[in-house]
């Protein structure tokens, strides 16, 4: 779904394959097919601030609102464009069913 390379490119990490070199399909099916992908995104992003929330709880004793917003920045950032990938594949696949690997459709 996205060009090799691009993933920590922040310019070019949302850039997406018009449509699969395999079967053809188009990656935008609609204009605004993915903001339903926000969603998906929003649950990543809830579980990834529990998941500091309980790491900082575990690693520190006292827990400063600071503390937290540093940790919560770093780790959104830099999983930023892994949650953006993964939350727009997913978002396809709920909708568009999987043909299978490429060599069955050219056979």
């Amino acid at each position: 779904m996205f060009p090799e390379g691009t993933l920590y490119n922040f310019r070019k990490f949302s850039q997406m394959n018009e449509k699969c070199s395999c079967c053809g399909q188009h990656f935008e099916p609609e204009p605004g097919y993915y903001y339903g992908a926000m969603f998906v995104s929003y649950a990543f992003s809830t579980a990834i601030f529990i998941g500091v929330w309980i790491a900082l709880s575990f690693i520190v004793k006292e827990v400063t609102l600071s503390m937290m917003i540093v940790a919560l920045v770093v780790s959104v950032v830099a999983l930023l464009p892994i949650n953006f990938r993964l939350s727009r594949s997913i978002w396809i696949h709920l909708f568009i069913r999987y043909k299978g690997p490429c060599k069955a459709h050219i056979a």
